[in-house]
């Protein structure tokens, strides 16, 4: 009795503690919400003991931040990561937010949406706020707000320099090891620096540009109550500047999803059951409302139509923002002075319809299409103008940060110096004999994660599975070789029979997803019974996922994936997820399946029989119809043969919207469909597309129907974009640079009489590492013009940092210089009107007459295509 009465006694004290402690939920209704929807989650996630963190001491400040969180998480965060890791890092931000002079002034709301979170959009989570604290806050305690945003970004670009890699977000701490990231891997890193040391911060995003192909991503820091934006691992001296400055003030949207139910002052775009959706394009660029009425072919309003609103990008209508209409049928949107196609659909019908926001203040949206509708239009898209602006920076502001930034670049290199070489690893790589030259190229690629990979290798030549395993990292792709751990490896590798298909079953990787250890533990957990049901016919575990996962889509909207581990735990997903759960699952009971790259169709196979199309919805065995489709092309002005996702794209009708199918990025025309490619029968959309030079484009839009068992054959139409070459500037051809040895020359001596290129880089940028990447795709056309291409680096100091060895495959008729005074740079700008002096990259094609017939400046993706366009007119 005197035991019961000492427990009753503690548990009422530790009661009184958690009520009179201060509420970290201040705002009482809010409170009540959040209570509410974690409630809701708990009540759904009833599988296991996913909230165990919660039977925990908590004090009342930890217990509401948890809950918060976990009231918002998506069934895979919660399922795949241990309540222990949330708390750690809700600990560490209450703890910052004590200790640093800025925590006391941010408020309740920047606060738990801005620094507590730690999902900053779809990356895989690590332990990144603990480790990027421990090194950052000693730097950064003693300054102000805003000397503190600049210096955590100084320390990124230490960490991480721009490189494009695969869709999948990496974690920041993989980021680090490997070095370099796309630009949303290096603002997600700045973000999770930023919140590090307890400051607000987001990830801001275009979608997709509109005046030309790829996105972008940012960060905004709240400093001292207001949001400012930086480019992320590349330092500025000032903020609000980034090469970014001139394409954002083009872009149509802005966003950036905010962790929870978030109540602030922007224009909410959606609310999720993860996050609110925000737009902020009035930041970046001149924006106009429009309002949008759907209507039936009756002219009747359509109540809770879907819309879409798209943007030309990549030869696609790529969506970019969603909505559903109101019970009139209306629906708005605001967004950059540009066009947008608006997609409409409900009740299997659907409706097109171009917009022109700044010109266009209402839209009717007629639904008068159904799925079979044939359809053929043609669309002009014009992107919204430049109206950059571009704070003031010093002479000494800039020389300050350029050394800085020569410095983190040195730190940077030391780092990447400890990586492998070919020399040092040939003695490993001999053991392996006629694969050496594999394991040597595997090991490069993985950079700081080459410890792991190499012991993978060593372990399994000890074991005589070498080829074994080199054949499954051939199965991987660069970014699982640079952050999956040997264990995950050894996981796949030891637990799959060396008789099994490499593809289809020991391959670790099934589409996206971080690569995890599912194999071992999906053998164990499953019970024995069950598996021999899965082996002796596949279509049990079909109907198995069918009657015991619970689909809620609803509840993942961040495009993230749940492990398989994690689906098995909670019964709860999404759609993606349980396609690479089944998929595991097969694969673990050695069973062939796959998820098609180009369709997304989900397979299995039995022996050598026929694929077996997995159907969840139906559990019904079925074989893929399929029919053949044919193009024919009639060749415009210098476009011999289109290029897929570059000048054409194709998609096919699912559930009411189309879906891109994701062919190689090299295809073409010709590779596909001039003579002919079996595919899914269905309804489908062709989008073609002639990008001009001010970024507009002109578009054509075809729908069909693919019949099972018969040939389609449709014509390929290109608008010709023959825009007259004509004299749009001048330029002084006998203009001076340096050689990179020193001498003095100019451009007519180095390129000869005639036509020639003249590019002016900054190095490092993203843009300037676009624009040479292009170049070398163009490579075998640029040798065969001929003519001298000259590219001039801004200083002897960009060029010391510019590396080589990341465009291996330039033409080599470009002559390297220096525009040592800047004259070179000045004089293009003032001849051409650019303003700020022309954003960087900066390309003329001219001629030794002095005249200029073609120019670019700033972010251009394509350019390599767009200067072989130019040139084949000439």
């Amino acid at each position: 009795m005197k035991q019961i009465l000492c427990c009753a006694t503690l548990i009422l004290s530790l009661s009184l503690f958690s009520c009179t402690s201060e509420h970290f939920l201040k705002e009482t209704d809010y409170r009540a919400k959040v209570e509410t929807d974690f409630q809701a989650k708990k009540d759904i996630l009833n599988q296991g003991n996913l909230f165990a963190v919660f039977d925990s001491q908590l004090t009342t400040p930890e217990r509401e931040a948890l809950m918060f969180l976990y009231a918002y998480m998506t069934p895979g965060d919660i399922a795949d990561y241990s309540g222990e890791f949330y708390l750690n890092n809700v600990r560490q931000s209450l703890q910052l937010r004590k200790e640093s002079s800025w925590g006391k002034t941010i408020p309740d709301l920047i606060f738990r949406h801005f620094v507590l979170p730690i999902r900053v959009n779809n990356e895989n989570l690590d332990n990144a706020r603990e480790v990027f604290s421990k090194e950052l806050w000693p730097r950064v305690k003693d300054l102000s707000m805003l000397d503190a945003v600049l210096e955590v970004n100084h320390w990124c670009h230490e960490k991480v320099v721009y490189q494009p890699t695969d869709i999948r977000t990496s974690a920041p701490m993989a980021t680090v090891k490997t070095a370099y990231g796309r630009c949303g891997e290096e603002s997600t890193f700045l973000v999770a620096a930023l919140r590090s040391v307890g400051i607000p911060a987001r990830q801001v995003y275009t979608p997709r540009w509109a005046h030309t192909d790829d996105n972008h991503a940012w960060v905004e820091a709240w400093i001292d109550g207001q949001w400012h934006f930086l480019g992320a691992c590349e330092p500025e001296p000032v903020l609000d500047l980034g090469w970014f400055n001139a394409p954002a003030s083009r872009g149509m949207l802005m966003h950036t999803k905010v962790f929870g139910a978030y109540d602030g002052p922007e224009d909410v775009m959606q609310q999720t059951a993860n996050f609110t959706e925000i737009n902020i394009i009035d930041n970046y660029a001149t924006s106009a409302k429009v309002d949008v009425t759907v209507v039936d072919k009756d002219q009747q309003p359509v109540s809770g139509a879907n819309v879409e609103f798209k943007v030309y990008n990549y030869a696609e209508y790529f969506t970019v923002a969603k909505r559903t209409c109101d019970e009139g049928g209306h629906t708005s949107l605001s967004a950059g002075l540009g066009d947008m196609l608006i997609f409409a659909s409900a009740n299997g019908q659907y409706g097109i319809q171009k917009v022109s926001f700044g010109k266009d203040k209402n839209v009717v949206v007629v639904m008068d299409k159904t799925e079979g509708t044939p359809v053929d239009m043609t669309v002009d898209i014009v992107p919204p103008a430049e109206n950059a602006k571009i704070p003031t920076v010093t002479p000494e502001q800039r020389q300050a940060n350029s050394i800085r930034m020569a410095q983190e670049d040195s730190i940077r290199h030391a780092y990447e110096a400890t990586f492998p070489t070919e020399a040092s690893l040939q003695a490993f790589a001999d053991s392996f004999k006629d694969k050496s030259a594999a394991v040597i190229a595997f090991l490069i690629k993985s950079r700081g994660n080459h410890q792991d990979i190499q012991t993978f290798l060593q372990n399994a030549q000890a074991k005589n599975m070498g080829e074994r395993a080199l054949a499954l990292l051939g199965t991987l792709s660069d970014k699982d070789l640079r952050d999956t751990p040997c264990s995950v490896l050894e996981d796949h590798l030891y637990q799959t029979s060396d008789s099994a298909s490499v593809t289809e079953v020991l391959a670790p990787r099934i589409e996206n997803e971080l690569l995890t250890p599912y194999r071992s533990y999906l053998q164990q957990a499953i019970p024995t019974d069950l598996q021999a049901k899965f082996k002796q016919n596949p279509q049990e575990l079909v109907n198995w996922c069918k009657d015991s996962l619970i689909i809620r889509n609803d509840l993942n909207t961040m495009s993230t994936v749940t492990s398989p581990i994690g689906v098995w735990k909670a019964r709860i997903t999404d759609t993606k997820s349980r396609e690479i759960f089944f998929v595991a699952v097969a694969r673990s009971m050695e069973i062939a399946a796959w998820k098609d790259a180009v369709t997304g169709n989900i397979y299995y196979r039995i022996g050598e029989e026929k694929p077996v199309h997995v159907d969840f919805d139906n559990a019904t065995v079925k074989h893929t119809a399929e029919g053949m489709l044919k193009m024919n092309y009639k060749p415009i002005t210098r476009l011999a043969n289109p290029k897929y996702y570059v000048h054409f794209s194709i998609s096919k009708f699912d559930n009411g919207s189309f879906r891109l199918l994701n062919y190689p990025e090299d295809a073409t025309w010709e590779s596909l469909f001039k003579q002919g490619t079996n595919m899914e029968a269905g309804y489908y959309l062709l989008v073609t597309g002639s990008r001009m030079a001010d970024g507009g484009v002109l578009s054509n839009v075809t729908c069909f129907t693919i019949e099972e068992g018969k040939t389609t054959t449709i014509d390929l139409v290109m608008r010709d974009n023959a825009e007259e070459i004509r004299v749009i500037g001048n330029v002084n051809s006998e203009a001076k640079f340096n050689l990179l040895d020193g001498t003095e020359t100019t451009i007519l001596n180095t390129a000869g009489r005639g036509y020639f290129i003249v590019g002016i880089l900054g190095v490092g940028e993203e843009p300037t590492n676009h624009a040479l990447k292009d170049i070398q795709l163009k490579k075998e056309d640029f040798e065969k013009w001929g003519r001298g291409m000259i590219l001039l680096f801004t200083s002897e100091e960009a060029y010391k940092k510019f590396d080589k060895k990341n465009f291996p495959n330039l033409p080599s008729n470009i002559t390297f210089g220096i525009d040592t005074d800047g004259s070179m740079r000045k004089m293009i700008a003032e001849n051409m009107k650019l303003t700020h002096g022309g954003q960087l990259p900066v390309f003329i094609i001219g001629d030794t007459f002095n005249r200029v017939v073609f120019e670019s400046h700033g972010y251009t993706i394509g350019l390599g295509e767009q200067m072989i366009h130019v040139i084949k007119g000439l």
